[in-house]
């Protein structure tokens, strides 16, 4: 039986009991996935994607989830830590579960990174690490549920736990716009 005191369950019951039949590993995808594009932190471009993940205006308490859950993933990303967590569900829920979860979470980081991702090129290992994603989120039925199973999950989680990074210091941390130059008359 999954732990009802972890944050992945925890926010899921919150989004089902607000009917937003939404797996909270997608919505944290597609934040940490708009945030590595270079969404930036303000809470209110945020929510209104998240509303679209949502189907709905978000109820206060669903609201304040999402603000403390982008306050959460402004505080990995701008630590300088080399890692994210991912907001999935603990080692005690079987593994089909988890897989599920996993190809949620690289579903909506798709989604999101491409939602806000400017049209500027990608370096080769930052397109590779997109495509990884993209491949990521085909293999969860792959994964069986053997040893071999978890740990090949394992692997993916901890490769999906640095991959963002590299992302959100290619295109986040980049000047947003130039500034602009004195013109000469």
């Amino acid at each position: 039986m999954p732990s009802s005191n972890s944050p992945y369950y925890a926010f899921a019951a919150l989004l089902a009991n607000a009917g937003h039949p939404v797996s909270p590993a997608e919505l944290h995808g597609v934040l940490l996935g708009r945030s590595c594009a270079g969404a930036g932190f303000d809470p209110e471009p945020w929510l209104a994607d998240a509303q679209e993940v949502l189907g709905d205006v978000p109820q206060d308490n669903v609201r304040q989830a999402l603000i403390g859950l982008q306050e959460m993933v402004k505080a990995e990303l701008s630590s300088g830590d080399f890692t994210v967590v991912l907001l999935l569900p603990g080692d005690e829920a079987p593994l089909e579960e988890r897989a599920l979860a996993l190809g949620q979470w690289c579903q909506g980081f798709l989604s999101g990174f491409g939602l806000t991702v400017r049209d500027s090129a990608l370096s080769t290992e930052a397109t590779e690490v997109l495509q990884d994603l993209a491949a990521i989120a085909q293999v969860q039925s792959a994964l069986e549920d053997s040893e071999d199973g978890e740990s090949d999950y394992m692997e993916v989680m901890e490769y999906l736990r640095v991959a963002p990074l590299l992302l959100y210091g290619e295109c986040a941390k980049a000047p947003v716009a130039p500034s602009p130059k004195p013109s000469l008359h």
